[in-house]
């Protein structure tokens, strides 16, 4: 069965609070914490941090994005949006507001 995960963009608000919120949902178990850039973010997407194995096929829904787009810089959610889009190892679904 394929792991399914949820971002709330509606409980960050920083570059900070987002990294935040990605440790929170995804490691489990660690004795240290994940960087805070993008190539860390990349690596825990990746697996192996407590949640889900290297190369496991995962399902993340990125609910309240509108929230997001006005809190984040522009720049930095465009970078984590197209990883999202194009890791193969990731089926990725956007909602603006709330899951339908």
């Amino acid at each position: 069965m394929t792991a399914e995960y949820i971002i709330d963009g509606a409980k960050f608000s920083t570059k900070n609070g987002f990294y935040n919120y990605i440790e929170k949902t995804f490691t489990q178990g660690l004795n240290y914490r994940i960087g805070r850039n993008l190539n860390a973010f990349r690596d825990v997407m990746s697996g192996g941090f407590g949640m889900h194995d290297c190369d496991e096929h995962i399902i993340i829904k990125w609910k309240n994005l509108a929230k997001s787009r006005k809190r984040l810089e522009g720049w930095f959610l465009e970078a984590v949006l197209e990883f999202l889009e194009t890791e193969e190892d990731i089926t990725f679904q956007k909602f603006e507001h709330g899951i339908k």
